[in-house]
């Protein structure tokens, strides 16, 4: 059975919570990501912004991607997992929290992001399947 570490991509690169929403747009653009965590000036993790995030709570709402930041996403306590936990462990949180990213920590440091598109590569055809069809079963969060 994998762990995080095993499952997910290394250097997830964070927001900084104070950064604008255009600046988190052009990130991901080059990074060619659709999430980012923002992360405070003491290092720990805040939450996760996400392209829809900019665009529906942002933009659709009339405001200014040039001057909203980061911190105005972050809403509620981050989810994350710990690099040693199991996959059965992220499987359930991102699917108890109908994720479908999940930042990974270790001790109070970012290593990376586990995505569907690093399940895919790391479950078996019936487990992926179970995955997909609990977090489709209502709209995602991020």
């Amino acid at each position: 059975m994998s762990t995080a570490r095993e499952i997910m991509h290394q250097g997830a690169e964070c927001i900084g919570e104070n950064d604008t929403l255009d600046k988190a747009a052009r990130m991901m653009r080059d990074l060619q990501v659709g999430a980012l965590p923002i992360c405070g000036k003491d290092d720990r993790l805040h939450g996760i912004i996400t392209d829809r995030d900019i665009v529906v709570k942002c933009i659709a709402a009339g405001g200014d991607p040039r001057s909203m930041t980061a911190r105005e996403m972050a809403q509620g306590t981050p989810i994350w997992v710990d690099v040693k936990a199991d996959e059965d462990e992220v499987l359930r949180l991102m699917t108890e929290n109908k994720i479908r990213r999940l930042p990974v920590m270790d001790g109070h440091r970012l290593v990376g992001m586990i995505s569907e598109a690093d399940l895919a590569v790391h479950l078996d055809e019936h487990r992926l399947h179970a995955f997909a069809e609990s977090i489709y079963s209502a709209q995602p969060t991020n």
